[in-house]
């Protein structure tokens, strides 16, 4: 949960850094969302070579690499105070670092280790961890930032990032060594391409990753530009991450309890409303702190039924390899959610075509999940010697 806290709740964080890193650097906002969607894209791109490497070598040894990456990403912003240094650090530095310490390579751990039934509240635990992080992380970074400036804020999150290192010794460790009656990687990825469930999830995943990048990266933008205090889009944030502690734990408890293909159609339905709701709202603080508690509810609550959906069809032997490729279309789509999001506010002065855009894509993720067919695949068995 440490390391979930760390690594997500650092990466929430770069959405404070939006106004005042574009004023110092003289850049447009499409600029700096660029940067974050290049993170979040690489992040995705990585993912599955990060989880096959753990599958094949251990996990501890790709945390510890993701914790150094993530310091030295964040330094690199800090003493780098250019477009060259913003891109460099927090784009493809950072973009790796999460790959390397992100959510498939811990819930494959923790997936190894739970009873399977017990499997799904076990991911939802450890996915609230790192919302944790986001609760604790935002505030504080906000208060850094305003007793000191923006490369404050960064210095202290490279020191946050960097206990990533010591922590992974406690997550070291890999799966049982492949027996000869076992799919190889080749052939359980194989597998997986050619089935609908896996298709149809990887297609929903995108509009997850779409929806939280989006509003990571553009929410205290947003709420700065009705005229409220900053203080209210970093508190905003914050929210989401404790209402999600709350959500991604129950999540994971009912994915255990009721069809979890069912459970992600009702929440890409709820996650739309959400948000068409707090458009049609008087922006107040009160407001958007509804805005924030209901979409923390389901902010990252698709992670413990999207991954436990994974490994109920296809097991837990590759789950960080194949997680970790559903993970990649996550990626593609926080990629246009946080570049897109600058971009067309660049073009048009306004974030209400991007709004729009996750409300219809809410709905689509929501058709996508109700046809997968989430039976466990049935193997042959070798036959008795």
């Amino acid at each position: 949960m440490v390391v979930m806290g760390v690594n997500m709740g650092v990466r929430q964080t770069f959405g404070l850094f939006l106004e005042p890193m574009t004023a110092a650097l003289e850049i447009p906002r499409g600029g700096f969302a660029f940067a974050i969607a290049v993170q979040n894209l690489l992040w995705g791109l990585l993912q599955p070579v990060c989880g096959g490497l753990a599958d094949r070598y251990g996990t501890g040894r790709l945390l510890a690499l993701g914790g150094v990456l993530y310091a030295g990403g964040i330094l690199v912003m800090a003493g780098v105070p250019t477009p060259l240094g913003l891109h460099l650090g927090g784009g493809i530095l950072v973009g790796m670092a999460v790959a390397a310490c992100g959510f498939p390579l811990v819930l494959s751990a923790v997936s190894r280790a739970a009873p399977e039934d017990r499997r799904s509240t076990w991911l939802g635990v450890a996915t609230a961890g790192g919302s944790l992080g986001q609760f604790v992380l935002l505030p504080g970074t906000q208060a850094v930032m305003g007793l000191t400036d923006w490369h404050g804020g960064l210095l202290a999150l490279a020191a946050v990032s960097a206990l990533v290192v010591p922590l992974a010794f406690l997550l070291r460790g890999k799966p049982a060594a492949r027996q000869a009656h076992e799919q190889s990687l080749r052939e359980a990825f194989d597998e997986a391409i050619r089935h609908k469930g896996f298709l149809l999830l990887t297609a929903g995943f995108f509009v997850c990753g779409f929806h939280v990048a989006f509003v990571a990266t553009h929410l205290p933008a947003y709420v700065a530009g009705t005229g409220l205090p900053a203080l209210v889009g970093a508190t905003a944030l914050s929210l989401v991450g404790l209402f999600n502690v709350v959500g991604s734990f129950a999540c994971g408890w009912a994915g255990g309890r009721v069809r979890k293909k069912h459970l992600l159609s009702g929440l890409y339905i709820a996650r739309a409303i959400a948000i068409a709701a707090m458009l049609a709202a008087p922006k107040t603080e009160v407001t958007v702190y509804l805005f924030a508690a209901a979409f923390g509810l389901m902010w990252l609550g698709t992670v413990p039924l999207t991954s436990g959906l994974v490994g109920q069809i296809f097991g837990a032997r590759y789950l960080a390899t194949l997680f970790g490729l559903v993970m990649l279309s996550h990626q593609v789509g926080a990629f246009f959610g946080a570049w897109l999001g600058g971009l067309l506010y660049d073009l048009t002065g306004s974030y209400d075509i991007v709004w729009g855009l996750a409300i219809a894509l809410g709905l689509i993720a929501a058709a996508l999940h109700a046809p997968i067919p989430d039976r466990p695949i049935a193997r042959a068995q070798p036959a008795a010697s």
